[in-house]
C-alpha cells in the first residue's frame, strides 16, 4: 500500500513546491485591480469587440471593451496553465510507462501496465489539445470574431 501512496504523495508535494511560489506572486492588492486588468495576450485583430493590443484596460475607458477583453484574457491564461500542467503529467506517464515496460523482465503484466501509462498519456495529450481549443470556442459561441 505505501508503495503507491509514496510516490503520488512525492509528486503532490514536488508540484506544490513548484507551483506555489508563482501562485502567491500572482495576488495583486485590491485597490489595483479596481476597474482595471492587464492583458497578457494580443486581441488587437478582433473586429466586433476593441481591445488594446496589450499592457493595461481600464474599464472607465470608453475606446475599448475592456470586460470582455479581460475575460477572454483570463480564459487564455487559464487554459495556458491547464495545457502546461497536463503536458507535464503527460511526460511523467510516459516516462513511467517506458521505464514500467524497460524493466518488465518479460513480465506481461507490467508489460500491460506501462503500455497502460503510455495510453493514458496520450489520452492526456489530447486533452491538453482541447483545452487550447477552449479560446476559439468562446469566441464562436460569443461571435467575437
Amino acid at each position: 500500500m505505501l508503495k503507491k501512496i509514496l510516490p503520488a504523495l512525492f509528486l503532490i508535494s514536488f508540484l506544490t513546491v513548484l507551483i506555489a511560489p508563482v501562485v502567491v506572486s500572482a495576488v495583486e492588492e485590491p485597490g489595483e485591480m479596481a476597474g482595471t486588468c492587464t492583458l497578457t495576450h494580443d486581441f488587437g485583430g478582433w473586429e466586433k469587440v476593441r481591445c488594446p493590443a496589450s499592457g493595461a484596460c481600464d474599464f472607465d475607458n470608453p475606446t475599448y471593451d475592456c470586460p470582455m477583453c479581460c475575460a477572454m484574457n483570463a480564459i487564455y491564461s487559464v487554459t495556458d496553465w491547464i495545457f502546461i500542467g497536463v503536458l507535464a503529467f503527460v511526460v511523467i506517464f510516459i516516462l513511467i510507462g517506458a521505464f514500467t515496460m524497460m524493466t518488465a523482465a518479460g513480465s506481461p503484466e507490467k508489460v500491460t501496465s506501462g503500455r497502460n501509462y503510455i495510453i493514458w498519456a496520450m489520452v492526456g495529450a489530447i486533452v491538453a489539445a482541447l483545452a487550447k481549443s477552449i479560446p476559439s470556442i468562446v469566441k464562436a459561441i460569443l461571435q467575437i470574431s
